[in-house]
C-alpha cells in the first residue's frame, strides 16, 4: 500500500527559476537525507522548501499514521506564480519597471 501526502506553499517570494534549482537536487531523495541536503544549503529555495518538506512530513504522520523512515520525496515540482510589478524612478521622467517574482510549490511525499 502507498500512501501518499502533499503540502502546498503557494505564492512566496522566490522566482519559479531559483526554487526549480534546490527542487531538482532532493527530487526522489529519502526525507531524511532530502532535509540535510536542504539544511545546509546557501540558497534561498532551500529555506522555503525545507518548511514545506517538514509540513509534508507532518501531514503524513499525522493525517495517515505514515512512519517517516520510509518516506521519500516522491513529486516536487515548483511553478510561476503571480508577479508584483513594481517601478523605479528613473532621469528624465522615465521609469523602470521591477518585477518582483512569486512562485507556487508542490511537494508530495510517499514510501
Amino acid at each position: 500500500m502507498t500512501i501518499e501526502t502533499r503540502a502546498v506553499l503557494r505564492g512566496v517570494r522566490l522566482s519559479d527559476q531559483k526554487g526549480r534549482l534546490v527542487a531538482d537536487q532532493i527530487r526522489g531523495l529519502a526525507v531524511d537525507k532530502a532535509l540535510n541536503l536542504l539544511a545546509f544549503s546557501p540558497k534561498k529555495g532551500a529555506g522555503i522548501i525545507k518548511k514545506v518538506l517538514e509540513s509534508a512530513i507532518a501531514n503524513a504522520e499525522h493525517n495517515d499514521g505514515a512512519d517517516i523512515d520510509e518516506l521519500k520525496v516522491k513529486t516536487i515540482y515548483v511553478e510561476k506564480g503571480a508577479v508584483l510589478k513594481r517601478f523605479s524612478a528613473r532621469a528624465k521622467g522615465r521609469g523602470n519597471r521591477i518585477v518582483k517574482p512569486t512562485c507556487h510549490i508542490y511537494l508530495t511525499v510517499g514510501n
